[in-house]
C-alpha cells in the first residue's frame, strides 16, 4: 500500500514538473517540452481570456438628460459613499433614470479624470410622445426623480469633485 502512494505521489510531481517551462532547461529555444501537458495539443502560447477587440466599454446609451438637478449630496457607507442625486424632468411619465458616466467606462467601474474630477450625466427615458404624460407638466411633489450612485472606498481616493450635469443645469459636489 505504502508503495502505491508514493508511485501515485511520484507521477503526480512529475505531471506538475511538466507543466512548467521544464523546456527551458532541456535546451528547447522554444520553450516548448515534450513533458508540457499544455503543448499536448497544440501552441504553448498562453491564451488570453480578453475577447478580441478588448472589452466593451459602454453601451450606447439612448436616454436623455433630466431637465433640472435640484440637489446631490454624500450620504456615508460601509463601504465607501452613496451619492444621492434628485432632479425634475421636462414632463411626467420619466422611468429607469440613472447616473451614468461621461467618459465610456466599463460597467461597474468608476475613475475620475486626471484632475481628479468624477464626470455624471442625470439621465433618463422620457414618456412616449404621444402620451398623455408627455404633455404634462410635471408636479415637485410627485415628479421628482432620486437616483443613488454607490462609489466604493478604491474609487473615492481618487476623486476631489463630482460633477453631475442634466439637460437644463450643472451640480458640482465636493469629496
Amino acid at each position: 500500500m505504502r508503495i502505491r502512494t508514493m508511485a501515485l505521489i511520484g507521477c503526480a510531481t512529475l505531471m506538475l514538473a511538466g507543466c512548467g517551462r521544464f523546456g527551458d532547461s532541456m535546451g528547447d529555444s522554444a520553450g516548448d517540452s515534450s513533458w508540457n501537458p499544455t503543448t499536448w495539443f497544440g501552441s504553448s502560447q498562453p491564451k488570453s481570456l480578453e475577447p478580441e477587440g478588448g472589452y466593451p466599454t459602454t453601451t450606447q446609451d439612448n436616454r436623455s438628460g433630466i431637465a433640472y438637478i435640484s440637489g446631490a449630496k454624500w450620504e456615508p457607507m460601509y463601504e465607501g459613499r452613496l451619492l444621492v442625486v434628485t432632479g425634475l424632468p421636462a414632463t411626467k411619465g420619466w422611468w429607469n433614470a440613472a447616473l451614468i458616466t461621461e467618459e465610456p467606462m466599463p460597467r461597474g467601474r468608476i475613475r475620475a479624470d486626471d484632475m481628479g474630477v468624477l464626470r455624471l450625466r442625470f439621465v433618463a427615458y422620457p414618456p412616449l410622445k404621444d402620451s398623455a404624460a408627455a404633455r404634462s407638466a410635471p408636479n415637485p411633489a410627485s415628479d421628482t426623480i432620486t437616483v443613488g450612485l454607490t462609489i466604493p472606498k478604491e474609487a473615492l481616493s481618487g476623486i476631489n469633485q463630482v460633477v453631475i450635469s442634466g439637460a437644463g443645469n450643472v451640480v458640482t459636489l465636493n469629496k
